[in-house]
């Protein structure tokens, strides 16, 4: 397996680098997604002053498709939060899920937020991590790996683009609505032993090329496990809707810690 590269850091120089995944701002509702946006929007300003850069690793929206002319309705608190801590030069990067795959330039050109689709690594000092989603990764969901391929083919996305977007938007809102975010699903909150698939993936890859930190969200439950025998670790960044968990790197050792509003 080979990565491309986010690029390299030497030191942070006291800072601290911010991981935080699924959000699913949207779902279950309008009122339920309002008072989570707000949380988050606390959660960054608590970081503000020792970020050296943030990585929103997936399914930060529960729906997102960006139209030529138009965008998913709502979020704008995020959205405002996100610009401002970029015009004070705090790099923040972006990871798309399964929920948010459709994604394309409006956060690269309005924002100055790149968007990455596949696992990256980035190198801090001595240490390296791996950073992705997880979404069709590891074994096993071999239906949903064939559907993502056909959701990401261009024309999926032409076809999805010639809707008007209060049809397209609507409907696919009212479709991710009855994700396993909105609604309570067995093993969610369960750790699956050598079933996690994540791990699984980390495990195969560290067989390779070893990674000091593997950082993925989707799972939905935070997880800290141990990675081979060369003091790797697998982290899962759980979710917001339940734990309000992220990830922090000080560029020595990986924490996941939790908001406490």
């Amino acid at each position: 397996m080979k990565f491309d590269n986010l690029g390299s850091v030497d030191k942070l120089d006291g800072k601290k680098i911010y991981f935080a995944s699924d959000f699913h701002l949207g779902a279950p509702n309008k009122e339920e997604s309002l008072k989570r946006e707000r949380r988050i929007v606390r959660w960054l300003d608590s970081i503000r002053e020792d970020a050296h850069s943030i990585y929103l690793v997936g399914d930060i929206f529960d729906f997102w498709f960006e139209y030529k002319h138009a965008i998913p309705k709502g979020f704008i608190r995020l959205q405002g939060k996100l610009a401002e801590l970029k015009d004070a030069g705090i790099p923040v990067i972006f990871f798309t899920g399964n929920h948010d795959m459709w994604m394309f330039d409006y956060f690269p050109k309005e924002l100055d937020i790149p968007v990455y689709r596949e696992p990256r690594q980035l190198i801090v000092g001595d240490k390296k991590l791996l950073i992705g989603h997880g979404d069709g990764l590891g074994p096993g969901d071999h239906t949903y790996k064939f559907l993502k391929l056909i959701f990401e083919g261009k024309f999926w996305h032409w076809l999805f683009a010639r809707f008007h977007p209060n049809l397209g938007i609507g409907f696919a809102t009212r479709w991710s609505r009855s994700s396993r975010v909105s609604n309570e699903k067995k093993e969610e909150d369960k750790f699956l032993g050598d079933r996690e698939f994540l791990w699984q993936y980390s495990k195969d890859v560290e067989k390779n090329e070893h990674h000091d930190y593997y950082i993925f969200g989707h799972r939905h439950l935070p997880l800290n496990l141990e990675v081979g025998e060369a003091n790797a670790r697998y982290f899962n960044l759980g979710e917001w809707v339940n734990f309000n968990t992220y990830g922090v790197f000080d560029g020595d050792k990986f924490d996941l810690l939790t908001f406490e509003d």
